[in-house]
């Protein structure tokens, strides 16, 4: 017995080492999950049998209160999203004033928090959205007041997302107010983040709001992530500690969203970016050539008839003039006409014939 205790005991160890230093393990981790998202789904069982008893089993008087509460939330909801309509198209306008690319609603899928992990040094939960679902690595996880974290761990039907408050955890923020960049790093307390490197003389104060910069190309930009809760000052040091509380309910959100952002990269989006500008080029240099060929038709046509002068008849005239060259003073209103006729016929329409003598008129 207290060889196989022993023998158990060393194939643990050694199953954590390797799933801890190499990755030779991860498929079988992940068809585990397989096995493991039926214990959870039973885990989960009696809170949603309980929740659905009570539910049935509500007072009406509740339920009429909660009604008109969510009508009043919902009219409210209204009147800000006619103002977001309008800025979201006031938006749209100045940025093609400015020849810069749209932003896009992001699309987002709502999750469910499933599972939490029970190291208390480590701040991540598991959400019921897999790699079955289209959720790659990376992607920003959010519920309805903020940014709670990213995926950092995929299965087929199951992932697993690392919260703000990690202390292995960062994310690039900007001050709402005035744009202040700064790092907004975890400490391990669901309840509070902290800015690295921030200058004693920065212009951050209590109660500012914190939002995603989207430098880094992982989180979207302008989502809220913070409040600032503490600001000290201290004159010995050349940086301030900024102490904040993340805006997200990080222990109590159950239903979550995935953002869906654009995954391309930093490359392929200056790349797409420079052929939709060239094609906006050659679309824009299409229609100013287009614009003095229409305004003044009497002078494009010189061109070509100026041009084909030396190449079809004139030289020929030159040529079988040259034995009377005192003549060449009356030559000239009759000899001209008769080879830039042929010339004239060229072109499809019958204006040039009208606009050729004038032109050529001129350059002799």
């Amino acid at each position: 017995m207290g060889v196989r205790l022993l023998v158990l005991a060393v194939l643990s160890v050694a199953l954590m080492v390797v799933d801890a230093r190499f990755t030779l393990l991860k498929p079988v981790r992940s068809q585990m999950s397989l096995v493991l998202m039926q214990s959870y789904w039973i885990t989960d069982l009696p809170q949603r049998l309980w929740q659905g008893v009570a539910s049935q089993f509500g007072s009406r008087t509740e339920l009429v209160a909660e009604n008109e509460k969510l009508k009043t939330e919902n009219l409210l909801l209204q009147g800000r999203m006619q103002k977001l309509a309008a800025l979201t198209e006031q938006n749209v306008r100045l940025r093609e004033l400015l020849n810069s690319s749209a932003l896009v609603n992001e699309k987002v899928e709502v999750a469910e928090l499933i599972g939490m992990d029970p190291n208390p040094f480590t701040h991540r939960i598991i959400i019921n959205k897999g790699e079955r679902d289209g959720v790659v690595l990376g992607q920003p996880v959010l519920d309805a007041r903020g940014l709670m974290g990213q995926v950092v761990e995929l299965m087929p039907y199951t992932s697993r997302v690392l919260l703000l408050t990690d202390t292995t955890h960062s994310i690039p923020v900007q001050v709402n107010r005035n744009g202040l960049r700064a790092i907004a790093s975890g400490t391990g307390n669901p309840e509070r983040l902290e800015l690295r490197h921030v200058a004693d003389t920065a212009d951050i104060k209590e109660g500012d709001l914190l939002v995603s910069s989207g430098l880094g190309q992982r989180f979207p930009a302008g989502y809220p992530v913070a409040t600032v809760k503490e600001v000290i000052h201290d004159s010995g040091q050349p940086f301030a500690i900024v102490r904040a509380v993340p805006t997200a309910a990080l222990n109590r959100s159950r239903y979550l969203l995935l953002v869906f952002s654009d995954n391309r990269t930093a490359e392929e989006r200056a790349n797409d970016a420079a052929q939709a500008q060239e094609a906006q080029d050659q679309q824009g240099g299409a229609v100013t050539l287009q614009v003095p060929a229409t305004l003044g038709k009497p002078v494009v046509p010189a061109m070509p008839a100026t041009a084909t002068l030396p190449a079809a008849p004139v030289p020929a005239a030159s040529a079988a003039t040259p034995v009377a060259p005192a003549a060449t003073a009356p030559v000239k209103p009759v000899a001209h006409p008769a080879p830039v006729k042929p010339a004239a016929t060229r072109p499809a329409t019958p204006k040039p014939p009208a606009s050729a003598p004038a032109s050529t008129g001129g350059r002799e």
